[in-house]
């Protein structure tokens, strides 16, 4: 038996750092998005959609940025896309533009989208072995 068992129904969230390498644009970028902020402080908020949320944070490091992926499994990735590409983030905040899903070997269908810091997230649908989204 795990010996932090009885802690695991304690656990309020679980909410990640993510670098802002310009904290303002970061943040209206998320917002354009969807995602709701609450400011915790000068360089620091929670964004959340719904109930999942991580922390955005006005700290900078390009090896961390560049290296980072948020992964986000939803039910319909070609509605995320839509939505993601009427937004014109790239035009909006001279981000690496998204293209059309893609079906992945690994079995996900995958959106891909830069943040202004360089930080990747993955909106990911589960791809049938036949190839449809599940």
């Amino acid at each position: 038996m795990n010996p932090i068992t009885h802690l695991i129904p304690e656990i309020r969230s679980f909410r990640p750092f993510v670098p802002a390498k310009d904290f303002e644009t970061s943040l209206r970028f998320y917002e354009a998005i969807g995602f709701e902020a609450y400011k915790l402080g000068e360089a620091l908020a929670e964004l959340s959609l719904g109930t999942h949320a991580f922390l955005l944070q006005g700290h900078y490091v390009k090896e961390w940025a560049e290296n980072a992926v948020m992964h986000v499994l939803v039910k319909d990735v070609h509605a995320w896309w839509q939505h993601i590409h009427s937004l014109r983030l790239a035009d909006r905040f001279g981000v690496s533009p998204s293209a059309p899903p893609r079906a992945e070997p690994w079995g996900l269908t995958v959106v891909y989208v830069f943040d202004p810091a360089g930080v990747l997230w993955h909106f990911a649908e589960v791809t049938t072995p036949n190839g449809n989204q599940s």
